[in-house]
């Protein structure tokens, strides 16, 4: 009977923190994005955004059916991150970087692989743009590398300017940013 009640108490207990994941991320997730602005995330809101197929295996495992699951979603990092020109790492990316780090390190395997898109303003040439951008995604590639994460779960991608943030207003600072989200998988013939 005690082992009866133990197996409740935990369901309930996981469906209680599953409930309040559910309501960490920002309204923006609804959409497939989250722009973090200067802000750093949590641990559990990019565990959450990027692997929330592993929050609906948690609950299979205690018996219960993936019910309104969500697909993962695109994290949109500083906007106004880069200065024109360059892809060195300011300071408050690395922040956020390091709580991607944390998730990233315990995951492995092609199924879970991530892209990292960098971005650019209008600011130079398409060539140009595409050269900087592919630096940009590098940049944070490196730096999630550095802190542990598997290169092999990463991939980079310059987008150049071809993805502006904000179209009606090429050169603004929040077209220069880099993007992290899951890697889409082959769609079937």
């Amino acid at each position: 009977m005690k082992q009866v009640a133990r197996g409740a108490q935990r369901s309930l207990l996981v469906l209680a923190t599953l409930a309040a994941a559910a309501l960490t991320l920002p309204a923006q997730a609804a959409e497939g994005s989250v722009e973090l602005g200067a802000g750093v995330p949590t641990v559990k809101d990019v565990e959450q955004g990027l692997f929330p197929d592993d929050v609906c295996e948690d609950l299979k495992a205690s018996g219960f059916k993936c019910m309104g699951f969500k697909p993962p979603v695109r994290f949109v990092l500083p906007t106004t991150s880069f200065q024109v020109g360059s892809a060195a790492l300011p300071d408050g990316l690395k922040r956020q970087l390091d709580v991607f780090a944390q998730v990233l390190k315990g995951k492995s395997g092609a199924a879970r692989a991530v892209r990292i898109e960098g971005h650019a303003d209008a600011s130079g040439s398409p060539e140009v743009n595409e050269a900087l951008s592919q630096r940009r995604a590098e940049a944070a590639r490196d730096y999630l590398v550095s802190r542990g994460v598997s290169p092999d779960l990463l991939k980079p991608v310059g987008m150049g300017s071809k993805a502006l943030a904000v179209g009606d207003q090429p050169m603004s600072p929040k077209n220069r940013r880099v993007e992290i989200g899951r890697e889409q998988a082959p769609q079937s013939p």
